[in-house]
């Protein structure tokens, strides 16, 4: 058969005889659409910045806009068909991931204000309260003082950037009557609903994010008992949705499709199967971990199966970090999310693990150094990208040094990454960053030795969570790679060194988490309704992947053993000096 646009062929009847599927993937900072072919392939995507809105008063706070996001959105999607010249015809399926921000809205639709003032609660545009919010730290407080059931599936602890205390934090600050007209999204179920004008809900959103515990649903006692008793609404729930039965697994058709509205906006057709949506971390995770891949140029003889992917640990690195793997039986972990019934495959769990700042953490370590104006400058001038000129300086200092690589270099400094807080395995908010062994040094050598150091602490939580895992009952032997982060290879090699175990890098860094989003698409429009057609899917569409082996000398493992003992004492350090000050201050 002669390919697409092979000019002898008429294109438009072999397009309309081929199906594509749509992937959009909402992220921190852009809205992303792809148009992906059956066997995975990527025929044209486009990405559009979004609008996030801070508080020059208080830095907990980020906001966007559901109104800024579809009409990025639909730009997008008219853009891929528009590069691609594909009909909207061809186009069978789409699927929405996005990330984990709760998205207010009337019971039409209509975006509701989350900005603390005299405007809360009225129509407005700033109606998302964005993931990395951390405004309801007491609300969680005052959650995690009940012991309910519902904190036994977030690993004990609910952390103040899931939805709940975020609802709570509302209905404290916004006039009764205006919160009695809201309704609560996690933002992927919000895009599904924007698609299709049909409400129901996601296993993955509501059980992830917002205390749906698994075979047992929404817990009336809990939302009494902590001031949200009237979201029970006598067991209708219509403010957070879910209720009877109207909760989905990932890509299953949400209601008919596209709504003459929305498919009208997009470009598309109207009917177009819509699958049901995933938090972009377990878009990641479907993008990645069916894949094959290259060991030392040749294609690996390991077979990706159903029953391997409870090895495999999906990691979605970007601005912050996921962990992702599935399990066929409940494990619980203690400071780690989970375990979420269906929310990929029907009757398997995931867990969830995170770093709330680890792209972010890089970024802030560069640009607040002295030196950074001297770093950008010198990249300007050699035409090179920061990482790399930092690089350079590294490989600069081993010479002059006389060691062999980065980690004896960087020997003496111990640096416990959590700026932000820890997501997990801690589950501790209060958590913050720390530097020791400091001299001074304003230099870009210093900047290059704490520019290295940061990678180094962030593969080291990266194995303080694969090991809390592991000691619960998982069994993870590989760690597949997406996000920005992947570009960084000396990142990616230390977290093979510093885990003991190999990286799988994705075909594209960039592509893995919207490629998941198509595939859900497909699995709407092909009514896969198993693990196993759902698996075989994930096989056919995604790339063949590249293996990064661990290879530390002995030296190193050992230099990385002691500094991981060091980074666990750093923690019950800086907890123990909390508590003599929190002793002192009564």
């Amino acid at each position: 058969m002669h390919e697409p646009n092979n000019p002898i062929v008429s294109p438009v009847a072999m397009r309309c005889d081929t199906s594509y599927f749509i992937g959009i993937d909402i992220g921190t900072g852009s809205a992303r659409a792809s148009l992906v072919a059956r066997n995975g392939e990527m025929k044209a995507s486009s990405t559009k910045d979004t609008i996030t809105w801070r508080d020059q008063h208080d830095c907990r706070i980020f906001e966007q806009s559901t109104n800024n996001i579809w009409e990025q959105i639909c730009t997008a999607v008219k853009e891929i068909l528009k590069q691609s010249n594909i009909p909207a015809t061809a186009v069978k399926g789409l699927g929405f991931d996005a990330t984990c921000s709760l998205a207010v809205s009337d019971f039409d639709g209509n975006p509701i204000t989350v900005t603390k003032g005299s405007g809360i609660g009225i129509y407005g545009d700033r109606n998302v309260i964005l993931w990395a919010d951390h405004r309801a730290e007491k609300e969680a407080e005052l959650i995690n003082s009940t012991g309910s059931i519902v904190l036994n599936y977030v690993g004990g602890t609910m952390s103040l950037e899931m939805e709940v205390p975020k609802i709570l934090w509302l209905k404290k600050h916004m006039d009764p009557a205006l919160f009695a007209r809201c309704q609560f999204f996690d933002l992927p179920d919000f895009f599904t609903y924007k698609a299709t004008g049909d409400n129901t809900r996601s296993f993955c959103s509501v059980t992830c994010k917002c205390s749906y515990v698994p075979d047992k649903g929404w817990q009336p006692d809990f939302f009494e008992r902590i001031g949200l008793g009237e979201l029970v609404d006598d067991d209708n729930w219509k403010h957070i949705g879910a209720a009877r039965g109207r909760v989905q697994t990932a890509g299953s058709p949400v209601g008919r499709g596209l709504s003459q509205k929305a498919a009208e906006e997009l470009g598309l057709m109207e009917g177009t199967a819509v699958g049901s949506g995933l938090i972009d971390g377990y878009a990641g995770w479907m993008g990645t971990v069916a894949a094959r891949y290259m060991e030392n140029g040749q294609l690996s003889n390991v077979l990706p199966s159903l029953h391997e992917s409870p090895h495999r640990l999906a990691i979605v690195a970007g601005t912050s970090t996921g962990h992702i793997v599935q399990s066929r039986d409940s494990l619980f972990v203690k400071g780690v999310w989970g375990p979420y019934r269906d929310t990929a495959f029907p009757g398997w769990w995931m867990n969830e693990g995170g770093q709330s700042s680890t792209g972010q953490l890089i970024d802030f370590i560069i640009t607040t150094h002295t030196a950074y104006p001297e770093l950008k400058e010198r990249a300007k001038q050699e035409g090179k990208c920061m990482h790399i000129v930092l690089l350079d300086v590294l490989g600069q200092l081993r010479h002059e040094n006389n060691v062999d690589t980065y980690t004896e270099l960087t020997k003496d400094l111990h640096f416990y990454p959590d700026f932000h807080g820890n997501r997990s395995p801690i589950a501790d908010s209060r958590m913050r960053g720390s530097i020791v062994g400091i001299d001074l040094d304003a230099s870009i050598a210093d900047l290059a030795r704490k520019y290295y150091l940061t990678l180094e602490a962030i593969a080291l939580q990266t194995r303080h969570i694969i090991d809390t895992l592991n000691a619960a009952g998982h069994d993870i032997t590989s760690l597949y790679l997406s996000g920005g982060q992947v570009k960084n290879m000396v990142m990616m090699q230390l977290f093979a060194d510093t885990c003991g175990i190999p990286v799988i890098l994705p075909k594209s860094y960039s592509e893995a988490v919207v490629l998941g989003a198509a595939m859900l698409g497909r699995i709407a429009a092909e009514g896969a309704k198993d693990g196993e057609d759902m698996w075989k899917i994930m096989v056919e569409m995604t790339p063949t992947g590249t293996l990064v082996a661990p290879e530390a000398s002995s030296t190193v493992s050992k230099l990385l053993d002691a500094k991981y003992n060091i980074f666990l004492e750093m923690i019950d350090i800086q907890k123990r000096w909390r508590r003599k000050i929190e002793e002192a201050s009564h």
